[in-house]
């Protein structure tokens, strides 16, 4: 899902939102959530989970080609952790696709992948 596709998704679901709203919603939202972690905060939504900024150190790396040492300097890298209740949700809703499709193949004359060895 493209930032796009977001703006689209907005617009659709409350139809006093024009497109124009909903593209300087979420502009506003994703603007808020890079500036705090700029600035090294953590940014937790409940239920769906928390962003943050985990450090990196400086350690020693491997050029491929040459097999030659090269430093790699510090970073600070933004990360994601999804909370239980996006975790569940992501793990119920793929189990019963997976099931469905499953079916859709058995129906079809397919064996499922767990009817084959």
């Amino acid at each position: 899902m493209t930032r796009s596709d977001v703006v689209e998704e907005l617009a659709a679901r409350f139809g006093q939102l024009t497109y124009r709203d909903a593209e300087f919603a979420v502009k506003t939202i994703l603007d808020a959530v890079g500036d705090a972690l700029v600035r090294g905060h953590r940014i937790e939504i409940r239920g769906f989970g928390s962003f943050s900024v985990n450090h990196r150190p400086p350690r020693m790396g491997r050029n491929p080609r040459s097999g030659e040492a090269v430093a790699i300097p510090e970073k600070r890298v933004p990360h994601f952790k999804p909370g239980k209740a996006l975790r569940e949700a992501v793990d119920q809703r793929t189990a019963e696709l997976e099931q469905a499709t499953g079916q859709m193949k058995n129906l079809a004359g397919t064996p499922a992948p767990s009817d084959q060895s």
